[in-house]
């Protein structure tokens, strides 16, 4: 990027420009550790219990969550080979197809999910420390709560500690998350083995959960149902990673090669993300050995532990939830803030701002008072965040054919700014995609509200992500065909 573009420009700064050949450092098994560090956390532990729940089998539930992270790997790797070809974020690459001022709009919306994912997770680490104390002290500590707070001050201190503790990641950068995600990654697959090894000693074997039939077969409780079960789990499955199929630029511009990313993220997501959804059915089922009950939480089940094993046990989780909280919700908002005015804040100061809507919006309130709706929110958020990847997937490998001119990303004036900075197609597309998804979300997260949406729009609710993804690459595809990319010729001849 030259000197004069970055100067007269508002749509540039260093942490937004394109990576530098010696920024390209990550390789494939700097990406596989990502993933894996991700993927061992505690919602995604938990996964396989809605499934079970719902009537699978064991092996029903763990096929369910591999397929859909084979299905989401598809559009994050689409998605990332933007990333990796040309070393810019997922802000810049929506101005492709938004336009340099519309792709603001994408931008803010994976930044206000993330954003929302980031406080309560660093609540949960809090909570995590706060429980720790309490078993290392032998009993409850805090006292009284604090007025208006509605929490007590160990809480308090504990969910500021936690905050810190990532709070010297961002300040670190990039590369401090890249070094603690490739370190943890082993730790947390060889700690999976000694909580198998742990639960069969303790068991002497894996528990019945395993030779459960699914309630789906004739004469069980749910017979023949299968697939009106199967379809809404699998969309929420997808779900649970529909953020990072959009950002996953932020981290693939920094790969050293397309075939870095490419086998990195196949063989980082779906195989261990069936294997975690495995140990936690073999776990919990020797729990009900164990404990006479399904334990499906594993906080709740390290508190359970003797002696030294609640104490590492808490403190791999603790560090579980630091790595999977900085790469999967604060990389993203912190560059989808700074595209929104790169003069002023830098990716440093996105995650300041990442990290300050985390104390500001007191998460354990938000978690209170809306009853475990803000889950439906955020998942709901899916609906929203589907249209964007077709839009992005169709404009970049459909209208572009993979060619983009980088320096007019960064342009007002240039290729990419359509009118005024907004383009109309990929805003219609993105409103149709959302559109059918509406009704079907507000039932689902006011049903006192809403109780009277039919039941076709409810239908069209379990499928979110997948018709949202359809309706906007298909209207966006319709009415990008055979057009010019308005201000080519401009351009060229400025």
């Amino acid at each position: 990027m030259s000197n004069d573009l970055s100067g007269s420009t508002q749509l540039w700064n260093e942490d937004l420009a394109p990576t530098s050949a010696a920024q390209r450092t990550w390789r494939w098994y700097h990406f596989a550790a990502l993933w894996v560090g991700m993927v061992m956390c505690i919602p995604a532990y938990t996964l396989s219990a809605s499934l079970i729940e719902g009537g699978m089998s064991a092996y029903q539930a763990v096929l369910t969550v591999f397929l859909a992270n084979a299905i989401v790997l598809l559009p994050m790797l689409a998605i990332g080979h933007a990333g990796t070809k040309y070393g810019i974020p997922y802000a810049v690459l929506a101005r492709a197809s938004f336009g340099t001022t519309g792709a603001r709009l994408p931008a803010l919306m994976r930044a206000i999910v993330a954003c929302g994912w980031y406080g309560i997770q660093t609540w949960f680490g809090g909570q995590m420390i706060y429980t720790l104390l309490g078993v290392l002290m032998g009993g409850e500590i805090g006292g009284a709560k604090i007025g208006g707070l509605g929490i007590n001050g160990a809480q308090l201190l504990c969910f500021l500690a936690f905050w810190a503790i990532q709070f010297w990641y961002i300040v670190h950068g990039m590369d401090a998350i890249r070094k603690l995600e490739t370190y943890t990654a082993p730790l947390k697959i060889l700690i999976c083995f000694v909580l198998l090894y742990w639960v069969y000693e303790k068991a002497g074997g894996f528990g019945p959960l395993l030779d459960q039939p699914s309630q789906f077969v004739e004469g069980g409780k749910k017979a023949g149902q299968f697939w009106p079960t199967f379809w809404p789990s699998l969309t929420a499955m997808v779900g649970f990673w529909a953020t990072l199929a959009l950002n996953i630029p932020d981290f693939t511009r920094f790969a050293h090669s397309q075939r870095d990313q490419l086998v990195g993220q196949s063989v980082g997501l779906p195989v261990p993300m069936g294997l975690l959804a495995a140990l936690a059915v073999i776990v919990t089922s020797a729990t009900i050995v164990l404990y006479g009950k399904a334990i499906w939480d594993p906080v709740d089940l390290a508190s359970r532990m003797t002696g030294a094993a609640v104490l590492i046990a808490l403190i791999i989780l603790l560090i579980d939830t630091v790595s999977v909280n900085l790469a999967a919700n604060l990389v993203g908002p912190a560059y989808d803030f700074s595209a929104l005015a790169p003069r002023l804040i830098s990716y440093r100061a996105g995650g300041y701002l990442t990290a300050s809507i985390a104390i500001v919006m007191m998460p354990w309130k938000l978690l209170e008072s809306t009853q475990g709706y803000i889950f439906t929110w955020l998942i709901g958020y899916s609906a929203l965040l589907g249209p964007i990847a077709g839009v992005l997937i169709i404009d970049y490998y459909f209208v572009r054919k993979t060619e983009l001119h980088v320096e007019d990303l960064y342009r007002e004036n240039g290729r990419y700014s359509y009118g005024n900075g907004w383009n109309s197609a990929a805003l219609v597309a993105f409103v149709l995609g959302v559109l059918p998804n509406i009704p079907g979300f507000l039932n689902a997260a006011f049903p006192a509200s809403f109780p009277g949406v039919a039941d076709g729009f409810k239908t069209i609710y379990t499928y979110a992500w997948f018709v949202g993804i359809a309706i906007s690459a298909l209207v966006y595809g319709v009415m990008m065909k055979g057009k010019a990319v308005p201000s080519l010729n401009a351009a060229a001849q400025s």
